[in-house]
């Protein structure tokens, strides 16, 4: 007899939650809607909706909430439902700062519920093959292209210009997950730039310097002001050739292969959270995280044309 599906709670029904985590919850036979959360915006037809989460918490039956909130008010949410018992799915980034991160895994770990700090990222179709063909190699540097439209992939919206909301490094973070994934060693950062337009608190783009402990380089161009085609790219040079994963990590390349499968990013995240939970453990990985705080605390800012949107 199979068991029964997982009940997902999901929390802030913005975009992000309707382009992804709705289609996965959907196309996987092991969960289930069971109601949806959001102060302003509406749910989804069939299915309970309450404009907090404490009333979704006492009104409707949920194993599990998936957070798609902003940052800055994640910790709260979260700290809710442990304390409810419930398991917790965290949309990337996994919080405002890395102690709001650790204290929430104290708390999970103390109430013996699952914590899952999701990097939609590492699940394109090329990382894995990517961490699988560089393990043998020996590396001879890296470099990431990282820029994006932000009028398209984040129209007014304002928290993400706000103190915790990360700016540039909201789609910069992807890549560093990725990069964190795919480089045989820990990455740290040396040197930063980040570029703060004269009206906003979070940087519009920024050029970093990563290396491991060997002293091979990784740089980092991230841009939110690129319009028609977006450029999601990391390259690493090795020994045997090149490897490029392009697309945000959908497409792998490699000397005498190039690999496109489908994407399944979110639908990856949701049967890793789902495991976890069977399981009865955690993923709480902030590699990717605190290389972006490293960036704020040791990087060098300079201002550039005020932003609107």
């Amino acid at each position: 007899m199979s068991a029964a599906p997982l009940r997902i709670g999901l929390v802030g029904m913005g975009k992000i939650a309707r382009d992804q985590h709705l289609p996965a919850i959907a196309a996987d036979a092991g969960l289930v809607l069971a109601a949806t959360s959001s102060p302003n915006s509406p749910g989804v037809e069939g299915v309970p909706h309450f404009r907090t989460l404490e009333a979704l918490l006492a009104e409707a039956e949920v194993d599990a909430v998936a957070l798609c909130s902003s940052p800055q008010v994640r910790y709260g949410l979260a700290a809710t439902a442990i304390a409810a018992g419930k398991h917790v799915f965290l949309e990337k980034p996994p919080g405002a700062t890395l102690s709001e991160v650790a204290a929430l895994e104290a708390l999970a770990g103390a109430a013996g519920v699952t914590l899952f700090a999701s990097w939609h990222s590492r699940y394109a179709a090329g990382v894995e093959p990517a961490r699988a063909w560089l393990a043998g190699k020996r590396i001879l540097g890296g470099r990431i292209v990282w820029r994006e439209d932000v009028r398209h992939w984040h129209p007014g919206q304002a928290w993400i210009w706000e103190a915790g909301g990360l700016g540039v490094f909201d789609p910069g973070i992807n890549a560093l997950s990725i990069a964190t994934r795919i480089w045989p060693r820990p990455l740290f950062l040396e040197s930063a730039t980040l570029s703060l337009p004269a009206n906003r608190a979070a940087p519009i783009a920024a050029d970093l310097t990563l290396r491991d402990a060997t002293g091979t380089a990784m740089t980092m161009d991230l841009d939110w002001r690129q319009t028609g085609t977006q450029t999601w790219d990391i390259t690493v040079e090795t020994d045997g050739g090149m490897l490029a994963l392009s697309s945000g990590g959908a497409v792998f390349t490699v000397p005498g292969e190039t690999r496109h499968d489908e994407d399944r990013e979110y639908p990856g995240l949701y049967r890793r959270f789902a495991e976890l939970v069977e399981a009865g453990t955690s993923d709480v990985d902030i590699a990717p995280f605190r290389l972006v705080a490293d960036a704020f605390l040791r990087g060098q800012r300079e201002t550039v044309e005020a932003f609107e949107d």
